[in-house]
C-alpha cells in the first residue's frame, strides 16, 4: 500500500493522529496498515512519537479483551478520515454567503470528497463507530457522527483551527462548538434582545437614509449583524473581568456603533450631518462625522461597568489597528494588577474584508501580537466582509481564499459565519471572547455580508456589480430574516416585532426633531482625566522649564550605567568603548558623549518617576552603537538592563529592540503616546529614511491630530540625520518633509548637536506641560565626535538652547561682518574651516531647533550683530531639501527689519531629485565646495 507521507505528520492533524496512536496501543489491527507499519517502527526503535516538535509520550495498553471501536476496521479509517476532513475542511463547504453566490478557488482542495453525502454507503451510515472525541459515548451511529459534523462545521458557520500547533486550544474549541453542533439554545430573553439590537442597527440607518438624502454615512446595511454581536461580546466580557474595551474601526457602520453600543446621542449625529450653526468655530479643524471616536461608560445587564472607546482614524485603511494596540497595552501597564490586566483590557477591531487582505499593515501589526514590547493580551478581530472592497471582487483583490488569510501567520483561529443568522453570528462572538478571555490570544470572525449600497450612498455599485446588486436589491434585511425566523419558532410574533420596529424607529424620530431645533454639534474634550493639567495649543504660551539635574546625581546614576553585573564578561569593544569610557567621564576625565547624554536623560527621568519606553530596530544598543542600553555575556548570551534597576520604586523603564517594521510599530507608539501623557515615549528609526515607511501614521495621526480630533501626543522621534557618503537611502531623514507638514505649533522639530542638547531635549519634553510631538535629527559620526561632547556643568543648570549663537572667544560681535546660520553636522566642518582660515569676522550659529522657529533669540542675535551685511544659510542638504525653503520667508521677514538690511543668500548643495550621492569620493567634493562657499571671501 505504500508508505505514509511525512506531509500528513503537521500540527494540522495532531488529534487524529493522536486518535491512531491510541488505537495502535489499544489493538495494533485497529488502524490501517500503514499507520501499523508507521506505529510499529516507532516502537522497534523505543522512540516516542513525535510531531511537529511536540513529543507524546506512549499511553499503557488497554486489556486486549476491550476489543475494537468498531468491527470493521476498514470503516473506522474512513470514518477518522472524514472525521478529520469535517474538522479541517468543512468550512469550505459551509452556507456562509447570505446572497447565496458561488463560493470561489476551493475545488483544488481533494479533502473534500470525504465530506461528501455520498462516501458512505447505506449500510455504512448504520454501523456504530468511534466518533473521535465528537461525543463522550464510545461508540455512536456513523449517521449520527456526520450530521454533527455537518451541523457543527459545514451550516452557517465555518470555522479554521485544525492549523493550530497548540493542541490544548485546539481540543477546547472542538469541545465547545461540537457538544452543541455550534447551534445554541437562545433564551427567549436573549433572542428578544438580538431582535432589539438588529432593528436599533437597521432603522439608525434608514432614519439617516429618508432624512439626509444623498449624505455619506457608510451604511451598515447588509452587515447589522455586527451590532448584536458586539453587545453580546460586552454583555460577556463584563463576567470575563473586561473592565474596558478599545474599539478601533472604520466608516462602514461607524455611526451606527457611535450610537447603538457608544451610547453617542443620535440627535448629535444627525446635528453633524446638518453641520455646525457656527461655521467659523472649525475653520482649518475638525474632521468628518465618520472618523470621530468617542467614550463612554456601558453597565452590562449583569452589573458590571465597561468603559468604551471609539478611536479618531483617518481614512487610510486599517492604519488605527496599532493606534489601538499601542493604546490598550499603555491602559494595561497603568493598571497596577500585572497579568491580570491584559485580561481586563480588550483591544476590539473592526476591519473591511478589502483592507485585512489588502494592506500590509495587517500582517505587521498581527505580528507584534506576541511580542513581549507589544503584547496586548489578544485583540478579537471582527471583519465586515461585504465580498467587495469598493468595485474590486475578491477574485481581484486576493490570492487566498478567504480575506482572512492573513491571519494565519498566527496561531489562532479564525471563524467564518454568514450575517444572515443572527444567532450563529451572536453564538461565535461568544466563543471568541471567552477563547480570548482564556488564552490570553487574538481571534478572528469573519462575518459574511453585504453592503447594501455602494461604497457611499452617492456610489452606484450597480455600474460595475449588476449581478450582485441585482441579488442585494431583493434580498431581506438580516432583521426581516430573523423576525420571520422568531415568528415560525412561535417565539416572539410578527406583531410584536413590528410593535418593536415601531418604537424604535419613533425614538430616532424625535432625536432628528430635536437636532433640528438646537444644533448639538460638539467639539471632542481634549484634557480631561489623565490629560488633566497639560496643555496643547502655542509653544510661545508654555514657558521653558530648568531641566538641569544636580551634580552629584548625574554622577551618581552614570556611574551605575557604567557598572557590569558580576561574573558579566562583555565583548572587549564594548567594555573599553563604553563602560570604561563612562567611569572616565565620572572621574571628569573625559566629558560626555552623546550614549552618556541621552542616557542619563532617560536615568534621571525614571528615577524622578517619568516612565520611559524606547522602541525601534536595534535599539537596544542603538543602531551605531552608542547606547547599549541592554548589556550582553558574550560567553553566556545573558542580558543586563542597569537603566531597569537604578532606584527602588523607580518608574516603568523599557528599552527594546522593534520588529523590521516602521508603519506599524510607530502607530503602536503613537498609541501608547495617547495614553501616557506622563511619560516620555520614543520610535528611532534605524536610519532617519525608514520613517518614509510611517508616512501614513506621521501625516494623519501625528502631525495632524491635535487639528482634527483634539488629541494631544508627545511622541519622540528619533531620525538619524546627516550627510557623511553613505549615500541617498541614509543620508537624509527628510527633513523638508517635517517643515513642510509643521503648522500652528502642531510639531517640535529639532537638530541638537552636542549631547547636553539631547539630555535637556529629552527632560524638557515631559517637564513642560505643553504636548507636543517632538521630531529630532539624530547623529551618526557625532556620536562620537570630541567636539560635539558636553562637560558636566552643561547638564546641571538651564535648559535645551533653541538657538547657540558664535561660541568662540575670538570672535567680537562688533566686528561680524558675515554671519553663517545652519543646524546640525555642518557647523563643525564650518567652525573648522573659519578657525583654519582665521577670518573671526565670521559669526557661526546653530538653529537647534527648526520649528517652532525661535523668533526671539533670532532677533536678539541678529541685533548683535550691528554690521553684519550678510547671513548665509548653509545645509548639507540639495536646495530643494533640508530646511532652506521653510526658513527662507521668515528669516527675510526679519532681516528686512533691520537698520543694515543684509542680504540672505543660501549655500549648500545643488536642486537634485536624489538625497545625496553614493560616492564617498564625490560626498567629500561637494562637501568642501559648500564649506568654501560659506567662508571663502569674495563670493
Amino acid at each position: 500500500m505504500g508508505s505514509l507521507p511525512d506531509s500528513f505528520l503537521t500540527g494540522a492533524n495532531i488529534d487524529f493522529i493522536e486518535a491512531q496512536y491510541a488505537l495502535f496501543l489499544n489493538d495494533p489491527h485497529a488502524v490501517g496498515p500503514q499507520w501499523r507499519d508507521f506505529f510499529a517502527s516507532l516502537e522497534r526503535d523505543g522512540r516516542p512519537l513525535v510531531i511537529d516538535g511536540l513529543t507524546l509520550p506512549p499511553r499503557p495498553r488497554a486489556p486486549t479483551s476491550a476489543g475494537p471501536v468498531a468491527e470493521d476496521m476498514a470503516l473506522q479509517a474512513k470514518v477518522d478520515q472524514a472525521i478529520m476532513a469535517f474538522r479541517l475542511r468543512g468550512h469550505l463547504i459551509a452556507q456562509l454567503d447570505p446572497l447565496g453566490t458561488p463560493r470561489p478557488r476551493r475545488d483544488h482542495v481533494a479533502d473534500l470528497g470525504l465530506v461528501a453525502k455520498d462516501y458512505f454507503t447505506a449500510a455504512e451510515l448504520s454501523q456504530l463507530v468511534s466518533p473521535l472525541g465528537a461525543f463522550d459515548e464510545p461508540r455512536v451511529p456513523l449517521s449520527r457522527v456526520l450530521e454533527r459534523m455537518r451541523k457543527t462545521y459545514c451550516h452557517h458557520i465555518g470555522v479554521e483551527f485544525q492549523h493550530m500547533y497548540d493542541s490544548t486550544r485546539r481540543r477546547w474549541l472542538q469541545g465547545k462548538m461540537e457538544s452543541i453542533e455550534n447551534s445554541p439554545v437562545f433564551s427567549l430573553d436573549e433572542q428578544r434582545r438580538i431582535l432589539r439590537k438588529v432593528t436599533e442597527a437597521e432603522t439608525f440607518e434608514t432614519t439617516i437614509h429618508t432624512k439626509f438624502q444623498a449624505a455619506k454615512r457608510f451604511s451598515g446595511e447588509g452587515a447589522e449583524a455586527m451590532l448584536p454581536m458586539i453587545d453580546a461580546c460586552l454583555e460577556l466580557a463584563g463576567p470575563l473581568g473586561v473592565r474596558e474595551v478599545v474599539f478601533g474601526m472604520a466608516h462602514r457602520g461607524r455611526l451606527n456603533v457611535l450610537c447603538n453600543i457608544m451610547g453617542k446621542p443620535a440627535e448629535e449625529i444627525f446635528s453633524e450631518f446638518a453641520g455646525p450653526s457656527d461655521p467659523t468655530r472649525f475653520l482649518n479643524r475638525g474632521d468628518v462625522k465618520y472618523h470621530m471616536g468617542f467614550s463612554s461608560d456601558r453597565t452590562t445587564s449583569s452589573g458590571h461597568t465597561i468603559h468604551l472607546t471609539l478611536a479618531f482614524n483617518p481614512s487610510h485603511l486599517g492604519v488605527v489597528h496599532p493606534v489601538v494596540e499601542g493604546r490598550v497595552r499603555a491602559k494595561q501597564e497603568r493598571d497596577a494588577r500585572g497579568a491580570e490586566s491584559r485580561r481586563a483590557c480588550l483591544p476590539f477591531i473592526i476591519h473591511g474584508d478589502a483592507a485585512f487582505s489588502g494592506q500590509g499593515l495587517i500582517a505587521e501589526t498581527l505580528n507584534l501580537a506576541a511580542l513581549e514590547a507589544y503584547d496586548t493580551g489578544g485583540t478579537i478581530h471582527l471583519i465586515v466582509n461585504n465580498q467587495i472592497g469598493y468595485t474590486t471582487l475578491a477574485d481581484q483583490g486576493r490570492s487566498a481564499i478567504y480575506c482572512t488569510g492573513m491571519a494565519q501567520m498566527l496561531d489562532i483561529p479564525v471563524f467564518h459565519v454568514n450575517g444572515d443568522d443572527l444567532e450563529a453570528c451572536v453564538h461565535v462572538m461568544k466563543l471568541a471572547t471567552e477563547y480570548r478571555q482564556r488564552f490570553q490570544s487574538d481571534v478572528v470572525v469573519d462575518l459574511v455580508c453585504y453592503r447594501k449600497y455602494g461604497h457611499n450612498e452617492g456610489d452606484e455599485p450597480a455600474f460595475t456589480q449588476p449581478a450582485m446588486y441585482q441579488l442585494i436589491k431583493s434580498h431581506p434585511t438580516p432583521r426581516q430574516v430573523y423576525a420571520r425566523t422568531l415568528a415560525e419558532r412561535g417565539a416572539v410574533s410578527t406583531d410584536e416585532s413590528n410593535a418593536l420596529l415601531a418604537e424604535v424607529a419613533q425614538r430616532f424620530a424625535d432625536a432628528h426633531a430635536a437636532s433640528r431645533q438646537e444644533n448639538k454639534v460638539k467639539e471632542p474634550s481634549a484634557f480631561l482625566g489623565l490629560w488633566k493639567g497639560y496643555v496643547g495649543g502655542l509653544d510661545q504660551d508654555t514657558p521653558q522649564v530648568d531641566t538641569g539635574v544636580p551634580l552629584e546625581r548625574l554622577k551618581g546614576l552614570l556611574t551605575k550605567l557604567a557598572t557590569v553585573p558580576d561574573g558579566f564578561e562583555l565583548h572587549p569593544n564594548i567594555q573599553r568603548g563604553v563602560i570604561e569610557a563612562r567611569q572616565r567621564m565620572v572621574t571628569g576625565e573625559d566629558p560626555l558623549d552623546w550614549g552618556a547624554g541621552e542616557m542619563l536623560a532617560y536615568a534621571t527621568l525614571v528615577t524622578e518617576g517619568t516612565p520611559v519606553r524606547v522602541t525601534g530596530q536595534d535599539t537596544e544598543r542603538g543602531t551605531f552603537a552608542h547606547r547599549q542600553a541592554v548589556l550582553h555575556d558574550r560567553k553566556t548570551g545573558k542580558k543586563a538592563f542597569p537603566l531597569g534597576s537604578l532606584e527602588p520604586g523607580q518608574a516603568r523603564t523599557r528599552i527594546s529592540n522593534s520588529p523590521l517594521s516602521e508603519m506599524a510599530c510607530l502607530g503602536f507608539e503613537y498609541g501608547f503616546s495617547l495614553d501616557s501623557p506622563d511619560s516620555l515615549v520614543v520610535w528611532e528609526a534605524q536610519f532617519g529614511d525608514f520613517a518614509n515607511n510611517a508616512q501614513v501614521i506621521i501625516d494623519q495621526f501625528i502631525v495632524a491630530g491635535e487639528d482634527k480630533w483634539r488629541r494631544m501626543n508627545s511622541l519622540v522621534l528619533l531620525l538619524p540625520h546627516g550627510y557623511e557618503g553613505a549615500g541617498p537611502e541614509h543620508s537624509s531623514a527628510r527633513l523638508e518633509r517635517f517643515l513642510e507638514l509643521a503648522a500652528e505649533d502642531n510639531i517640535q522639530v529639532c537638530y541638537p548637536t552636542t549631547s547636553a542638547q539631547i539630555f535637556h531635549l529629552l527632560r524638557r519634553q515631559v517637564r513642560r506641560p505643553l504636548r507636543k510631538p517632538l521630531v529630532v535629527m539624530t547623529p551618526k559620526s557625532l556620536l562620537r565626535l570630541a567636539e560635539a561632547r558636553s562637560p558636566w556643568e552643561d547638564f546641571t543648570k538651564g535648559t535645551y538652547r533653541r538657538l547657540i549663537g558664535e561660541t568662540s572667544p575670538e570672535v567680537r560681535p562688533d566686528q561680524v561682518t558675515r554671519l553663517l546660520l545652519c543646524s546640525g553636522k555642518v557647523y563643525f566642518d564650518l567652525k573648522k574651516a573659519r578657525d583654519a582660515a582665521k577670518d573671526f569676522t565670521i559669526a557661526i550659529a546653530r538653529l537647534e531647533q527648526l520649528y517652532p522657529l525661535p523668533q526671539p533669540e533670532l532677533t536678539a542675535l541678529l541685533a548683535s550683530l550691528p554690521r553684519a551685511t550678510e547671513v548665509f544659510w548653509v545645509q548639507e542638504e540639495p536646495r530643494n531639501a533640508g530646511a532652506w525653503r521653510a526658513l527662507l520667508e521668515p528669516l527675510t521677514a526679519m532681516l528686512d527689519t533691520l537698520p543694515s538690511r543684509p542680504r540672505l543668500k543660501y549655500v549648500g548643495r545643488p536642486e537634485s531629485a536624489s538625497p545625496a550621492t553614493g560616492f564617498t569620493k564625490s560626498h567629500s567634493y561637494e562637501q568642501q565646495l559648500l564649506v568654501g562657499e560659506a567662508i571663502a571671501r569674495g563670493s
